[in-house]
């Protein structure tokens, strides 16, 4: 359907005509209702368990950190049963989730000019232009190249790194030759962040291309799928960004490795969930998504906000605002939600996963200062309460685990205490935690091959074992380091956009421990305490505790380049590429080992 040929007037449709805003609105209340249905009950579940015997102020704390927490992981269930259901109920999920994805599929030439950025600040220069140059490769070979600029936008502020910049981008427009549409800018500050970054783009050649694709240092694409965004974009003009499901490469780094295989299987449920009720007000990641140029740089110039860092100033987490002031200028904000050639790199190591998550919790807790900007939709608002959301139920959840251990000191009759209600609800909670995951899991086991794409029934399912008890020693690690830093966020603490380590390297345990000492003592307090006062408790807790006082031979564990080798060698938590590369990834390798071999003694950026 295009909106020349809808029956239902212009006004009655989303801005590129692909959906009727009466549908939508019946999508977002059934939405509504179904999570505000599963909070409130329980809600009315944790109020009968913890009003036993009177209200203490540990309960009511109890309750106030539940409520705060729970949306989350709720909405979080939703998206993915829904996105399930999508996926193995309904003949074509694609066409009711995302009905502009076959102007992709038509063989339509190319009229409009892309430009391809890859925005770098102190990364490894050597790193990110063979992804670039693997990424060039690919498009050309589609036979559109013609029509693609290639744009390298540094913010780099370490002279060596800059000087090895320059010389590498000089290697590539030497060996690309005349005609090549190359181009290397280094701007002297980080003013606006990658923000800023992106938008002097704009104003400098944004005029000579329709759309930018802007690309992260460790992101990657290949040629089809940048095809198939231009095309879509090509096809339905109001159509402001179109992100692609962006999903991990793979990776001899054994967090990574791990990490990513739960990733890869939550994201398409949960994505196609999600995309069914956001529609036109989807989100972006800031990066392998394509953008229309003309309409972000009139409508999406970001406030500064005032004050100083780390809440003032510029805005660090710039995709989401953006992403909602292009649904006010009048341009719809759209996820292709199916796997596809868009890859991206996930840190190597627990303290580099810390240090980026803790970047994005500062830029989301920005947001609330934005919430009120004039004439944004409702979903953008919501999408942005959301992103709040996400961060502010992490100390929530790790203030819920203190107080738990210290409840018996609340003085009440431990006899008339719901234990078995309190079970209850605690388990029924981990499964919620984990329903992304698990139906990430079944939606491979019902999908036709899918087992097979993963080395068959046996590995997948030891790939599940292993990352779900992963999962749970991560997610104390990552929790209260967040919840730390969220403390610190009200004294002036501050992260900024700079390099990150992104190749495998040992953690020395030394470094570890410096690094996550607070979660190893929250631990020993925590579980010292339930031993104390409730030794019953402890055993229950381990899910969510072990991996307090586990934290820092977590860390060591998972950095070892040994046992990156020996799952990347078995092919345990391997993804599909690793059993059927595609050319873009078995190019890219081919350079990086080319690489490494005529620099061994190289040393990862931040491994020291």
């Amino acid at each position: 359907m295009t909106a020349a040929t809808s029956p239902l007037p212009r006004k009655a449709l989303t801005p590129a005509g692909l959906q009727s805003l009466a549908m939508l609105a019946r999508r977002r209340l059934i939405a509504a209702l179904v999570n505000g249905a599963v909070y409130v009950g329980l809600m009315i579940w944790l109020a009968s368990i913890l009003s036993v015997g009177g209200w203490s102020v540990i309960d009511v704390l109890i309750f106030v950190c539940f409520a705060i927490a729970a949306p989350w992981s709720v909405l979080g269930v939703w998206n993915a049963c829904l996105g399930l259901w999508l996926l193995h109920g309904v003949a074509d999920p694609v066409a009711w989730v995302a009905p502009f994805a076959a102007a992709g599929d038509a063989p339509t030439p190319l009229r409009a000019d892309t430009a391809i950025l890859m925005t770098l600040r102190n990364e490894d220069p050597a790193r990110a232009f063979a992804r670039l140059r693997a990424v060039r490769a690919s498009v050309e070979a589609t036979g559109e190249g013609a029509r693609f600029g290639w744009f390298v936008l540094s913010d780099t502020s370490d002279p060596a790194i800059a000087a090895a910049e320059a010389a590498a981008f000089e290697r590539w427009r030497v060996e690309a030759g005349e005609g090549a549409r190359l181009s290397y800018r280094r701007r002297e500050t980080n003013e606006g962040f990658k923000a800023g970054n992106l938008r002097d783009f704009c104003r400098r050649w944004g005029g000579e291309y329709e759309f930018m694709l802007p690309l992260d240092a460790d992101s990657l694409m290949d040629g089809g799928t940048i095809l198939r965004l231009a095309r879509i974009g090509q096809a339905w003009p109001r159509l402001g960004i179109l992100q692609s499901l962006v999903v991990g490469a793979p990776s001899s780094a054994a967090f990574a490795r791990i990490f990513q295989f739960g990733m890869r299987h939550g994201m398409r449920p949960y994505t196609m969930g999600a995309s069914w009720w956001a529609g036109d007000c989807g989100p972006f990641w800031g990066h392998n998504a394509l953008v229309r140029i003309k309409p972000f740089l009139a409508g999406c110039e970001l406030p500064v906000l005032p004050g100083g860092p780390p809440l003032g100033g510029a805005i660090l987490s710039h995709d989401q605002i953006e992403a909602a002031l292009m649904r006010r200028a009048g341009f719809e904000v759209r996820v292709l939600p199916v796997e596809c050639g868009s890859y991206e790199d996930n840190p190597p190591t627990l303290l580099e996963f810390t240090r980026r998550d803790l970047r994005w919790c500062q830029g989301n807790m920005q947001y609330p200062r934005l919430l009120g900007l004039p004439g944004l939709k409702p979903m953008s608002r919501f999408q942005l309460l959301w992103a709040i959301m996400m961060f502010l139920g992490v100390p929530a959840w790790t203030a819920i685990i203190a107080l738990a251990a210290i409840k018996p000191l609340d003085g009440e009759n431990t006899a008339l205490f719901p234990a078995a209600s309190a079970v209850g609800l605690y388990v029924v909670f981990l499964l919620m935690y984990l329903a992304p995951k698990l139906c990430g899991f079944i939606d491979i086991a019902l999908t036709p091959g899918g087992l097979a794409r993963y080395g068959g029934a046996a590995r997948f399912s030891l790939g599940c074992l292993l990352e779900l008890t992963f999962s749970f020693l991560l997610g104390a690690s990552t929790t209260l380091r967040t919840s730390l830093f969220m403390i610190g966020l009200l004294f002036g603490r501050s992260q900024t956009w700079n390099g990150q380590a992104r190749d495998a390297h040992a953690l020395p345990f030394a470094l570890a421990l410096r690094g996550l000492w607070p979660q190893t003592l929250f631990g020993v307090v925590v579980l010292g305490c339930a031993a104390a006062l409730a030794p019953a408790l402890i055993a229950w807790s381990l899910p969510l505790t072990a991996g307090y006082v586990l934290a820092a031979p977590f860390a060591v564990l998972t950095a070892s380049p040994a046992l990156g080798r020996w799952l990347a060698r078995v092919k345990l938590c391997a993804l599909p590429e690793e059993f059927a590369p595609p050319a873009v990834l078995t190019a890219l390798d081919a350079a990086m080992r080319s690489q490494a071999s005529s620099h061994p003694e190289k040393t990862p950026p931040g491994a020291s």
